[in-house]
């Protein structure tokens, strides 16, 4: 791969996520502080991200592997994005607030699949490319959780008292208009499947269903599905706890797990042919029962520490298991199905397992308030331990290991 290429490609990563980061993290806490949501109503915002991942491969199906160029695509709905975000700034309740996140979602969630389709069109060997690409969405992510808390502060309680936390919605829309329009400019990923009757089937991407027909897929698509539903308490619930508990600059802070995620994302390329798929992805698992653990002991006090190696564990529960799991994906796929198979197995993660998750979380977090808006934090952090504790025992049983091989 030439260096312009994967420059081009670095860069297109470092916004992708630098736009996610941008947000995402600190809305829990900007709907609850600024237009007065609670528990359930956090978890509605946030769900709307799994509705996105659920249509999201049937866009992909219906256009990027039929119709458009992916990077065509991808600079057009960054663009749409980058509106919405705009009335997100602008939004003085939740009943506005809704709609707009649910409709920025559902055009974002595709990219997703779409960044890393443009990515793997250009690589021979993904399981050794792909990692020194995708680490540059981590450092975006990073990027944004600094500019947030060390150089605007939007994120400090006083920031956050005088409502200036809705920022960050316009720093996003800024970062999606450069997006969107360099990505007109990436390489050309033209589409895959281009036959002269295409079956529904095929227009839809449902293709990438018989990727279930192996057994072993199988139960790593039911496994995702399963173990992102602790995650949703991560996403949603991590930002305000730290709030809750005292911690200063709280998104910074998370920033150590992206950090963390940048160093795994290293090595993973050597675990991954060492070890095999099964037990990158079954690290991956238990250091989500570990992090949710530690969350549910630690505090902001003599206990800081827990609460911070909570955070870093971040590198291996997303590389071990995500950045693993698009690359096995990928492997398993036909050539003709790419973009679809990626994009079925964000309907798994981001999708229907987030959308229970989420749920689950809002409803744990709103049944454990112990008055003045405070929450016994250990009783829910205790949750999705247990459930990521039983998922894990589930694949160590099932998933049969084996070697990811381009041919």
């Amino acid at each position: 791969m030439k260096n312009m290429i994967k420059t081009q490609l670095s860069i297109m990563m470092f916004l992708e996520f630098f736009i996610w980061g941008g947000w995402f993290v600190t809305m829990g806490t900007f709907l609850g502080s600024t237009l007065g949501a609670d528990g359930g109503q956090i978890g509605q915002a946030y769900s709307t991200q799994s509705w996105g991942a659920i249509i999201a491969p049937f866009i992909i199906g219906l256009i990027a592997d039929r119709y458009f160029n992916a990077e065509k695509i991808l600079g057009v709905l960054h663009l749409i994005g980058a509106v919405l975000m705009y009335f997100m700034f602008t939004s003085s309740s939740f009943s506005a607030f809704y709609p707009l996140v649910l409709g920025y979602m559902i055009v974002y969630m595709p990219t997703l699949a779409l960044v890393n389709s443009v990515s793997f069109n250009q690589m021979k060997d993904p399981t050794t490319e792909f990692s020194f690409i995708r680490l540059w969405g981590t450092i975006g992510w990073i990027a944004a959780g600094l500019v947030i808390s060390y150089l605007f502060y939007w994120d400090s309680q006083e920031s956050i008292a005088e409502g200036l936390l809705k920022n960050t919605f316009l720093m996003v829309a800024i970062a999606s208009v450069i997006l969107g329009f360099l990505s007109f400019t990436l390489p050309k990923t033209p589409p895959k499947n281009t036959a002269s009757n295409p079956s529904i089937s095929n227009i839809l991407g449902l293709d990438a269903l018989k990727l279930l027909k192996n057994k072993n897929f199988l139960v790593f698509f039911i496994s995702s599905i399963l173990i992102c539903i602790p995650l949703a308490f991560y996403y949603s619930q991590a930002n305000p706890f730290l709030v809750e508990v005292g911690m200063e600059k709280p998104t910074g802070k998370m920033t150590i797990g992206q950090i963390s995620e940048v160093l795994f994302m290293l090595v993973l390329p050597l675990f991954f042919k060492r070890f095999g798929i099964k037990w990158t992805l079954l690290i991956g698992m238990a250091a989500w029962v570990l992090r949710y653990v530690l969350f549910a002991f630690g505090d902001a006090g003599e206990m800081s520490f827990m609460l911070i190696i909570g955070i870093a564990l971040h590198g291996i529960c997303y590389d071990f298991f995500f950045v693993s799991g698009q690359i096995y994906t990928d492997s398993k796929a036909g050539e003709h199905v790419k973009s679809a198979a990626q994009g079925l197995i964000t309907l798994a993660t981001y999708g229907v397992g987030m959308l229970v998750g989420f749920y689950v979380a809002g409803k744990i977090t709103d049944n454990n308030i112990i008055g003045n808006d405070l929450h016994s934090w250990e009783a829910i952090w205790l949750w999705p331990a247990l459930f990521a504790g039983v998922v894990l025992v589930l694949f160590l049983i099932f998933f049969k290991n084996e070697k990811v091989d381009y041919q």
